[in-house]
């Protein structure tokens, strides 16, 4: 799934930016008990990925009310074979230059 849909091989390359390793409190109720972890990745057009999934039958979730926000971006989950969460990220856009 993740080198067909999602473009990954071993290795890949990313644009200038952050790169970030954050645990989250064990307290978190941000993951299921058994899944513990997640990959964030950042995407240029999150709609246009999400119509892909859904064209291959990937499950999508969104909470645009609960995680999206303009100062954070846009963010959709799916989940690998294992059932681990994979974060689909679209940063906000820059605001225009005058």
């Amino acid at each position: 799934m993740v080198r067909d849909h999602l473009g990954i091989t071993e290795f890949w390359t990313q644009q200038a930016g952050f790169t970030v390793f954050s645990p989250f409190k064990q307290s978190s109720d941000h993951f299921p008990a058994d899944k513990q972890w997640m990959i964030n990745m950042r995407v240029d057009d999150l709609e246009g990925l999400m119509a892909q999934l859904k064209a291959a039958g990937i499950a999508i979730e969104t909470r645009p009310d609960e995680w999206d926000s303009a100062e954070t971006g846009r963010f959709a989950r799916i989940h690998d074979l294992e059932g681990n969460p994979i974060e689909l990220w679209e940063p906000p856009k820059p605001a225009p230059t005058a």
